[in-house]
């Protein structure tokens, strides 16, 4: 290519293509001879969704490519969180989208849903590879139809969510990435050992001090301490792999032994320097995880307020089924649940001095 032709001048419409998006648009209603104004808002509403779910797809898909290799470079850390926290603010504007449709009546709606049967959200091929990507495989999908999910899409678009659900998703990716921590080997030593001693006595002076309450009843005080908890429950999940995998096993956990306890370390000390960005990395995933479910959520109430109870035209039970999605498609549950097993800064075992200087800047793989 000619450096003339390279850096040949280009109009503002013609390099945006404003003539095809602006000519995208195409009220059923309008050309059924009863035109609803409102439904040019429902329309690009949803292609503004659809451009931006192409983004979404950009930036993961990016991320995807970053974590499948068996050394990921610290530099591509810093790429990937960059990239999921655009992600973020993307799923934000998401959510504030909805107020926007909101500013049409349930009644203005149903001046023209009529025409859009069977037309749905569930045909939103782009928001399909999303899920699929980010990590909600077949298995843990709820199904609203006897058939597959991606049955209503063409021939080629169901072979492309087919392969994309036969891949690593990005759940895959990072799961392995922690397993590979180098951060779980620390010689002489033991993380696990030490954080579980630290467990023990935080609870032993919980419940002490339960106990030794001057205004606490005692059916108060035991209902606190089975509220308080003990190795057996909430900490189980790292004190015994063998429950851990049992619940995976069950459905219950996802996440892998090994890369729940280095996502717990990374997470209690994420202040030291080389372990910064893995935690911000974790902190972006969780982040992107509760904006897609507060997305969900919104989604739903939208649909209640101009719908009620009415079946959805994709054929789904509408509001019912989508309140189910909010809890049950959540895909990174695991990375929320790793609170429940934080202890305080003051609990936190003391690292040695050899191994905080090899958590420093400029640690080095072997």
């Amino acid at each position: 290519m000619s450096k003339e032709k390279k850096y040949s001048s280009i109009h503002y419409s013609s390099y945006l293509g404003l003539e095809k998006i602006l000519d995208a648009q195409h009220p059923r209603s309008k050309e059924l001879g009863e035109e609803a104004h409102e439904e040019m808002l429902f329309i690009i509403i949803h292609q503004v969704y659809e451009l931006w779910f192409k983004q979404i797809l950009h930036e993961v898909d990016s991320v995807v490519s970053l974590f499948k290799t068996d050394n990921v470079d610290e530099k591509n850390i810093d790429v990937a969180v960059l990239r999921l926290e655009r992600v973020n603010e993307i799923l934000k504007l998401l959510t504030q989208q909805i107020k926007v449709l909101e500013t049409m009546t349930p009644l203005d709606f149903l001046d023209f849903r009529g025409y859009l049967f069977p037309a749905s959200g569930f045909q939103s091929f782009q928001f399909r590879k999303l899920e699929v990507t980010l990590g909600l495989k077949i298995e843990k999908r709820i199904s609203y139809t006897p058939y597959k999910y991606y049955h209503e899409f063409d021939e080629a678009q169901q072979k492309e969510i087919e392969k994309i659900e036969s891949e690593s998703s990005l759940f895959d990716l990072v799961q392995a990435w922690l397993e590979r921590t180098p951060f779980l080997d620390m010689g002489e030593y033991d993380f696990k050992s030490k954080y579980m001693q630290a467990v023990r006595n935080m609870l032993q002076r919980e419940r002490d001090a339960i106990l030794n309450s001057d205004y606490l009843s005692d059916h108060e005080k035991e209902m606190r301490l089975k509220m308080n908890g003990d190795t057996d429950s909430f900490f189980i999940n790292v004190f015994d792999e063998v429950h851990h995998n049992i619940l995976i096993a069950e459905g219950k956990v996802k996440l892998s032994f090994k890369a729940t306890i280095a996502a717990l370390l990374i997470q209690l000390y994420g202040n030291e320097p080389i372990l910064q960005l893995p935690c911000r990395l974790i902190n972006v995933i969780t982040e992107m995880d509760e904006l897609l479910t507060n997305w969900r959520y919104r989604h739903a109430q939208m649909v209640m307020r101009m719908l009620g109870k009415k079946s959805g035209t994709g054929g789904s039970s509408g509001y019912e089924y989508l309140m189910d999605t909010v809890k049950k498609h959540q895909i990174f549950l695991d990375f929320h649940n790793i609170s429940t097993l934080l202890i305080p800064r003051s609990e936190l075992p003391e690292l040695p001095e050899e191994m905080k200087r090899s958590l420093g800047f400029y640690y080095k793989h072997g």
